[in-house]
């Protein structure tokens, strides 16, 4: 009883340590630098959101938080779609420390549950980048080639018994 009480601490311990660092949206159909400023106020409207770096050239944003929030990938999308534009790249990064991951497993990361795809297993320490492959994170055609990595129902839906599960590769 004692090991498994002391294999969930440490569990637990390795999930509260994962820190989301940045995340780096790339938006698909600017056109011009008013289209990257209405993103850009888009995304500093968000409570959580500290600091939105835009790269004009390559339509990118690089998104900085503040301390101990609680970041929400849905409303950062949500924001871009909302300014009128689409997202081509999702990118988040995290600082872990010690986490086991294997492909097509789900990973509880501080509140949030991630579903690794397409992915070696791995024990990830430091910081890390990974991709958030889900639909409306990606194109369509790399959605639909993602879906043959793993043969769980989670990855069309988004959901598992009513958890947003976020797909993800390394």
């Amino acid at each position: 009883m004692k090991k498994i009480l002391m294999i969930c601490l440490v569990l637990i311990s390795m999930q509260s340590s994962a820190q989301v660092e940045s995340v780096t949206i790339q938006a698909s159909g600017l056109t011009c630098s008013m289209c990257s400023n209405s993103i850009f106020k888009a995304l500093q409207s968000l409570e959580f959101v500290d600091k939105v770096e835009p790269n004009i050239q390559n339509s990118t944003f690089l998104i900085s938080f503040k301390p101990k929030a609680v970041i929400e990938f849905d409303q950062l999308k949500g924001k871009v779609e909302d300014a009128g534009f689409f997202v081509a790249n999702f990118t988040v990064a995290m600082n872990f420390d010690q986490l086991a991951v294997t492909n097509d497993t789900h990973v509880t990361i501080g509140k949030s549950e991630f579903h690794f795809i397409n992915a070696k297993s791995q024990i990830l320490t430091g910081l890390k980048t990974f991709r958030l492959l889900d639909k409306g994170y990606v194109s369509a055609k790399e959605y639909k080639k993602n879906s043959s990595f793993t043969k769980k129902d989670c990855y069309k839906s988004g959901d598992e018994a009513g958890i947003r599960i976020f797909h993800v590769t390394i």
